[in-house]
């Protein structure tokens, strides 16, 4: 049973992934081009890590990354936590929340 959980995270992952890639396209590109006077508050959150291992801590931060207008900008030496800088920034809570549920858990499913 651990590979089709394995399986059905992986693909949880990766629908997410390409959902969030093509929303946040279309959010940056209405900042930044279509409105570029606009007040954009930015900042950085603090994520806590359920992922113990490399590479999953890694798949998160490249994930983050890759998604317009987030950028993993540092791992905590204790891999507790990743700082995230967040373009437009209006919920840190929220975002957070929507990083550990999009993003890491599938990824703790698919490699832990």
């Amino acid at each position: 049973m651990a590979p089709l959980r394995r399986i059905r995270s992986g693909l949880t992952w990766l629908v997410t992934f390409v959902y969030q890639n093509i929303v946040a396209n279309l959010t940056v590109a209405g900042l930044v081009v279509l409105r570029p006077r606009l007040n954009i508050r930015s900042g950085i959150v603090q994520v806590p890590l359920d992922l113990k291992t490399d590479a999953g801590i890694t798949m998160l931060a490249h994930s983050i990354t890759l998604i317009p207008g987030t950028m993993t900008v540092d791992v905590a030496a204790d891999r507790s936590h990743l700082l995230v800088h967040v373009l437009a920034l209006d919920d840190p809570a929220a975002t957070v929340d929507e990083i550990k549920r999009t993003l890491e858990r599938p990824i703790r499913g698919l490699l832990e």
